[in-house]
């Protein structure tokens, strides 16, 4: 649709991996890579195979109704709507690079003790490094700040422990270093776009329908 130009001025969106190609090859488009679909009227387009299926749910939500949307849902064991984008689905690796050296070893021990206080000045420190020699070389080698890789560590923590426990939310609020269940209720809606609990329901039920 893209190469036909029919997406031309309009949003659209596909499975996160390929959106940046996607908009580098076509910028008369304006890729969303955070929703599982979008409906533009007579133009839809979706991110990934589920997301096609969500798509199609919604399409017959439009022509029939909820009711039937939910009918179909359940005889495909599927949730007839899934709350939150892609940001829940696009995995959160510590940066590789041949030239890390030393700051390698600080972040795999960061990742280890997240439960902990970790200060841009704790991490320089492990690394042997001055604050702001620390601070350039940690943007050089992961492409972001010290103490916002950090807060992506701890919501990737989060969100293994939803999707393999049932440890309550504070618990794993305290676990993960946010301290009480209100501060990862925020910083967890704000980066992956769905409550905690919401979160762990959708892989519930991604379990439940391998299980089927």
């Amino acid at each position: 649709m893209a190469a036909a130009g029919l997406l031309d001025g309009r949003r659209a969106t596909t499975h996160w991996m390929y959106a940046e190609a996607l908009a580098e090859r076509f910028p008369a488009v304006d890729v969303d890579p955070n929703v599982l679909y979008i409906d533009e009227g007579r133009i839809l387009t979706s991110a990934g195979t589920a997301a096609g299926i969500d798509l199609c749910l919604h399409l017959v939500r439009l022509d029939h109704g909820a009711e039937v949307a939910n009918a179909f849902a359940r005889r495909m064991v599927v949730p007839p709507h899934r709350d939150g984008g892609q940001a829940q689905y696009v995995p959160m690796p510590i940066a590789q690079s041949p030239d890390e050296g030393p700051l390698r070893e600080t972040l795999v021990w960061a990742s280890a003790n997240l439960g902990e206080p970790l200060s841009v000045s704790d991490m320089a420190h492990h690394a042997r490094m001055s604050g702001r020699t620390f601070a350039r070389r940690f943007r050089e080698v992961t492409g972001t700040t010290p103490l916002r890789w950090v807060l992506k560590q701890r919501i990737l923590a989060a969100q293994r422990r939803l999707e393999t426990s049932d440890d309550p939310v504070e618990r794993i609020a305290q676990d993960c270093g946010f301290g009480t269940g209100a501060t990862l209720r925020f910083h967890f809606g704000r980066e992956v776009g769905v409550s905690p609990t919401r979160y762990r329901r959708t892989f519930e039920q991604d379990e439940a329908r391998r299980s089927a």
